[in-house]
């Protein structure tokens, strides 16, 4: 099964961390369409921990209680990934971050794949995991004339949460009357079956409300299980897909639901991104490019934060108070305080955005942001 530990939470908790010393970051690619043996993962690692080495030796102002700090994390990642309490199992990539000055040691699996890469800071790299967040949540039902599974996930991965079977009566080949009475309640008992099932989607709905709904029927019942759905189900309904109803995994309700995901990815970005150029258009809540993102994430009034996928931009941070810049040197115009050079401005953009609680959007489908300088965000005022 797909593995994913990447949560709203944790990655929030991890954007505000600031330990007081150098953090290791360190991200491993185990895409298993490269990484599927144990050599070519063991290779990766190998590489991976070189290359750590070869980062912490060019820090520069680096005290050496701090160099041999660093040295220490790498050692301790190094011996993580080479001994027998990691596992790459499930997972497509993998986050460690290691600050032995601060008892700092966390590892994320992620659900998709990650390239390999290092970097030393303050406080840990999370910009590669902020596109991987998935927040919407999805309920997919599969039922048919005598079974029920409902799978609950998002886009990277589901669990089975319920399951239910139901004794209904088989075909009779007595004829006549007798046959069409069997038939009539052969018929009542797979209507029953599928309110049931319609049912305890509900009931799962009520007890923790989710954005999407899928169904997974054979074709002939559409439109039998769809009479049956509360309201806020068919609100929520997002199509049927094929799978087999009884032996289908979690993987595979995951592969099945992926275009029906997709799509529902789309249309977020779209009406997210109508929303800013809206308020970008007439002076509201709405602003674009790196100079008055920073500036909206300084006065902590983003509501959404959306960048496009792979964009950098190089900028600064005011030493005193941590405040953005897409200027690179010289004093801050806010507080006067020095600046802190910063080689990718966007990692502190997305830090800075979890922590006053806004969402990130990394936006992969649409191309609108392009040209309104790659970065932009929603007001909450």
């Amino acid at each position: 099964m797909q593995t994913d530990e990447l949560t709203t939470e944790g990655l929030r908790r991890l954007a505000e961390l600031r330990p007081g010393g150098r953090v290791l970051s360190v991200y491993l690619n185990l895409d298993p369409s490269d990484y599927a043996t144990p050599a070519a993962r063991t290779s990766a690692i190998g590489s991976l921990i070189d290359e750590a080495g070869r980062r912490v030796k060019a820090e520069e102002d680096l005290s050496h209680d701090e160099r041999q700090a660093l040295e220490d994390d790498v050692k301790r990642v190094r011996d993580y990934l080479r001994g027998p309490s990691f596992s790459a199992d499930g997972a497509h990539g993998l986050a460690v971050f290691a600050a032995g000055t601060a008892d700092l040691f966390e590892t994320v699996k992620l659900p998709r794949p990650v390239d390999s890469g290092v970097q030393i800071d303050d406080s840990p790299w999370i910009e590669p995991l902020a596109g991987m967040l998935s927040v919407d949540r999805w309920v997919v039902l599969l039922t048919n004339r005598r079974s029920a599974r409902l799978f609950r996930g998002n886009r990277n991965r589901f669990e089975e949460i319920e399951s239910f079977r139901d004794d209904v009566r088989g075909q009779s080949d007595a004829g006549g009357a007798e046959q069409a009475r069997s038939d009539r309640a052969q018929a009542e008992e797979h209507g029953e079956h599928l309110r049931q099932a319609a049912h305890e989607a509900f009931q799962q709905f009520r007890r923790s409300p989710f954005d999407h709904f899928l169904i997974g029927i054979p074709a002939e019942l559409h439109g039998s299980i769809e009479h049956e759905l509360h309201a806020s189900l068919r609100e929520r309904m997002r199509g049927f897909i094929e799978v087999d109803v009884e032996h289908s995994s979690p993987d595979d309700v995951v592969a099945a639901a992926s275009e029906q995901i997709e799509a529902a990815e789309r249309n977020h970005e779209r009406a997210k991104l109508d929303r800013l150029i809206e308020g970008v258009g007439t002076g509201g809540h709405g602003v674009a490019g790196l100079d008055e993102t920073l500036a909206a994430l300084n006065e902590r009034r983003v509501e959404t934060l959306m960048i496009a996928e792979g964009f950098t931009a190089p900028g600064s941070l005011s030493a005193d108070s941590g405040l953005l810049h897409p200027q690179v040197s010289g004093t801050s115009p806010v507080d006067g305080s020095e600046l802190a050079p910063r080689e990718d401005i966007v990692e502190g953009a997305i830090e800075s955005a979890l922590a006053q609680a806004a969402d990130v959007l990394v936006v992969r489908h649409h191309d609108d942001l392009a040209e309104h300088g790659s970065i932009g965000a929603t007001l909450r005022y």
